[in-house]
């Protein structure tokens, strides 16, 4: 335990900090899980809705530092990617 009232503050917005970026990665995880579960059950009218979310979450999280910015955008990348190949699976069936 810190005995300095600087080291006291900073114990605090650590822990503050700590929680806001856990639900932020949280939120962003799941935008991604929504994405890859529509392309996996087909679900092309929903796609662009989802992919939008999930990328402007995934900007947000780099804007903050929460990820560095080309992690974001090469999941961002991928998840685009992979929505092209659904509509074209859906497409050509």
């Amino acid at each position: 335990m810190p005995n300095k009232k600087s080291a006291i503050k900073r114990v605090r917005q650590n822990e503050k900090r700590r929680i806001r970026n856990k639900a932020k990665r949280s939120t962003m995880r799941s935008s991604i899980k929504k994405v890859r579960e529509a392309i996996d059950t087909q679900n092309v009218e929903a796609l662009p809705a989802l992919l939008r979310d999930a990328q402007s979450k995934l900007d947000k999280a780099a804007k903050t530092n929460l990820i560095k910015k080309g992690n974001a955008s090469r999941r961002v990348s991928r998840l685009v990617k992979a929505k092209v190949r659904a509509e074209a699976a859906k497409t050509s069936s």
